[in-house]
């Protein structure tokens, strides 16, 4: 596998620091209001390399933070008249929900900021003994950058650009420099704050995360993904704090999502484009319509998000999921011998002759273009060349893209579950359909469609009889 390592800025061979092991840590939410889409294009985007892992035969733990506790959590318990805890449980759920509707598959772990202050103290703790730590003059405990010789070799900035471009001013915290940060925040009236020994306080936003990754990962590990307006200055001083207490290297591999635009804008509450999964679905699409949206466009290319575009990422949808059923009618499938019920089935070799090579050499390329960096846009792509070749046998076109999504994640497999499951009642106006159309009594069947597409359903009609197709 080959990926873009912005450390480098370069393609890159993958290698794990343990054979057949990789320890991946994702970006997550700060838990304090509902993930936008934005978020979400980076929460997909994560799950396709979780799942290009898997399907490249390695054995993957993920961690994907939840940071509960920050200025805007404090800030939005207090708008609220409640307390933080109440916050981060709310929009969690929701994050999850959000999550689960798009097929993201779940991490091993989801550590939550407020259940590791004692990682983060001892953290602290060795950076302050190595002198990359200081009191301010407001009592909080400041990371010094001066000490780390290495400090911007992520975002490739120069120590005067990143003075120029310091989030705080020195005027504001009485720091050293404009451009350290802050480890741990002294206490304030009003403020959720723990017990140390450098006084009651609270962490400060960039500690949680290395202090989260290496207890879950260890002091080294493999994969650091997110979204690429991260890199500077959270990722970054991530791996200031991490290097500046072990001596090590942190992570080997930083893969960066680009920005969603809305309309070729960026999403802002000034030109109320900010959109949650949820305004999607009131408008009638289904989230894995986004889904395909995303992995039309490859993850390091800026996506222009418009109403037109997830429309027809919908209706190609649609017609990836009826062309499936079709191939399902095909090959007669029944739900006892589905294979998804029999995970070897799916995993044996296509058939010999001239199905069987054409179909195991596009599996090859879904691959190469999987292992090439995450190449989505040329793997869908893949996915309907094989659905299309009328060279493929039913059988081998099934097993290919089941196959196919293990990584895509487009509900595939779901979609031939269902087949043969249509209720009872759905499938009596299809048999009423059939006879009206039989006697030509065209206006009955139309009537008829109606009343079936009012339950949810849409008809097709296709050379093995009609299709009862669940609306998305």
């Amino acid at each position: 596998m080959i990926f873009y390592n912005f450390l480098t800025r370069r393609k890159e061979r993958f290698k794990p620091i343990k054979s057949g092991r990789v320890g991946l840590y994702t970006c997550g939410p700060t838990v304090y209001d509902y993930v936008h889409i934005g978020n979400l294009r980076t929460y997909v985007f994560e799950d396709i390399l979780r799942r290009a892992l898997e399907f490249s035969g390695y054995k993957v733990k993920q961690v994907t933070n939840l940071t509960d506790i920050d200025d805007k959590i404090i800030k939005r318990a207090n708008e609220e008249k409640t307390d933080y805890k109440s916050i981060g449980s709310k929009y969690s759920k929701l994050f999850f929900d959000d999550l689960k509707k798009l097929n993201i598959k779940k991490a091993d772990v989801y550590p939550k900021a407020t259940d590791y202050i004692g990682e983060m103290l001892k953290l602290v703790g060795k950076l302050d003994k190595k002198g990359y730590a200081y009191k301010g003059e407001d009592g909080s405990i400041y990371y010094r950058i001066s000490q780390f010789k290495n400090y911007g070799k992520l975002s490739k900035l120069k120590k005067r650009e990143i003075k120029i471009g310091a989030m705080t001013s020195s005027d504001e915290y009485k720091k050293e420099e404009a451009q350290d940060f802050v480890l741990w925040k002294a206490k304030k009236p009003k403020e959720p704050f723990w017990p140390s020994v450098y006084g009651d306080g609270r962490p400060g936003w960039h500690i949680e995360c290395s202090a989260m990754s290496m207890k879950n990962l260890g002091e080294q590990f493999d994969i650091h993904a997110g979204a690429v307006d991260l890199v500077f200055p959270h990722h970054e001083n991530e791996i200031a704090q991490s290097e500046g207490a072990t001596g090590k290297k942190f992570v080997n591999f930083f893969l960066e999502g680009e920005h969603l635009l809305i309309n070729g804008q960026k999403m802002s509450k000034s030109l109320h484009n900010i959109y949650r999964l949820a305004d999607l679905e009131k408008r009638g699409l289904d989230p894995l319509a986004f889904r395909y949206l995303i992995l039309s466009t490859h993850y390091r290319a800026k996506l222009n998000f418009t109403w037109e575009s997830v429309n027809a990422a919908q209706n190609a949808l649609r017609n990836l999921h009826l062309s499936v059923l079709r191939v399902a009618a095909e090959t007669g499938l029944k739900k006892e011998n589905h294979p998804e019920n029999k995970a070897d089935r799916v995993r044996r070799s296509v058939s010999y002759g001239e199905s069987g090579k054409i179909a195991y050499k596009a599996g090859e390329l879904f691959k190469k273009a999987i292992d090439d960096d995450l190449g989505t846009p040329a793997a869908l792509s893949m996915a309907w060349e094989v659905i299309n070749n009328g060279k493929i046998s039913p059988k081998d076109k099934m097993k290919m893209i089941l196959k196919f999504d293990e990584v895509l994640g487009l509900g595939l497999g779901g979609i031939i579950k269902e087949y043969g499951k249509t209720p009872v009642k759905i499938k009596q106006l299809i048999d009423e359909r059939e006879k009206s159309r039989a006697n030509k009594q065209f206006i009955q069947a139309d009537s008829l469609r109606k009343k079936i597409e009012q339950l949810g359903y849409t008809v097709e009609d296709t050379a093995q009889g009609p299709l009862a197709v669940r609306k998305i």
